[in-house]
């Protein structure tokens, strides 16, 4: 059954108004997007590449419209085109920017993490170089989401570029040995505590985040930078394509953070112990 139109405009109308700001890096140097239009094609061309007639199709404006907007976009260097494989007359296009993040707009209200008697206790009365640190990410991360500035694409890519390094130091051809010293290694640098749930999917639980344990409740998972690092050790480890998913989170309001990771094509066999 087919979407009226009239309440189809309205749902892209709502999509709209709720559409962050999104912000790229290109050759050019960063590129912020603030038109809503705009927005809506460049979350269809993150998920896939899509011809001129499936981005009118998803974005539900008139030819002309999205042709401006596609125009500017490849001229700003944020995305590109190639010529389609079943009909030379048109284009494909694709993301051609790296994504850096996003601005929300949200309600500004003071947390208690933000006021000078925490920072006077958490900060300055520690007299530990490591808390003073932590807090200092923890304070960061909190004004980052007060204001609606969403870093976890670079959050994400740090975590994979720790994660490739550190790999080399915990590979081990034996699953459970990798998990072993990962466990290790997320205790050793103050990380926080790992413990193995399950192995097919692998599922991790971490206590004592660094990353999000002195978040407040902001209902949604922020750990991007464990993810990252989880990520790039377990593609390097199965040599394929791994995504983590963080399905808990201390910022969510749960216990502990909770990751399950799995290819793309379902976990093999290869992710037993042995």
């Amino acid at each position: 059954m087919e979407t009226p139109k009239n309440v189809q405009k309205n749902i892209m109308s709502e999509n709209e108004n709720k559409s962050p700001i999104k912000i790229f890096s290109t050759p050019k140097g960063l590129n912020v997007v603030k038109s809503p239009v705009k927005s809506i094609i460049l979350s269809a061309l993150r998920e896939k590449e899509l011809s001129f007639d499936e981005i009118v199709g998803v974005t539900g404006k008139s030819k002309s419209t999205v042709s401006v907007h596609l125009k500017a976009l490849s001229q700003d260097g944020v995305i590109g085109s190639k010529t389609h494989p079943a009909d030379q007359r048109k284009k494909i296009f694709f993301i051609n920017s790296r994504y850096i993040g996003e601005l929300n707009q949200q309600e500004v209200r003071e947390r208690e993490e933000e006021k000078v008697e925490f920072l006077i206790k958490n900060l300055i009365n520690k007299g530990d170089p490591f808390e003073f640190f932590r807090l200092m990410f923890h304070t960061l991360r909190v004004v980052m989401i007060k204001e609606g500035v969403n870093l976890d694409p670079i959050l994400n890519q740090t975590g994979m570029r720790i994660g490739e390094v550190f790999y080399r130091q915990l590979e081990n051809k034996k699953t459970g040995e990798l998990l072993k010293n990962l466990a290790d290694f997320w205790v050793s640098n103050g990380l926080g505590r790992l413990e193995i749930e399950n192995l097919n999917p692998i599922t991790v639980w971490a206590y004592d985040c660094f990353e999000c344990g002195l978040l407040p409740n902001v209902g949604e998972s922020a750990c991007a930078l464990d993810a990252g690092i989880l990520e790039a050790v377990f593609s390097a480890h199965l040599s394929q394509k791994i995504i983590v998913n963080e399905i808990k989170c201390y910022a969510k309001g749960d216990k502990y953070c909770c990751f399950v990771i799995e290819s793309l094509d379902g976990l093999s066999e290869e992710l037993s112990p042995d």
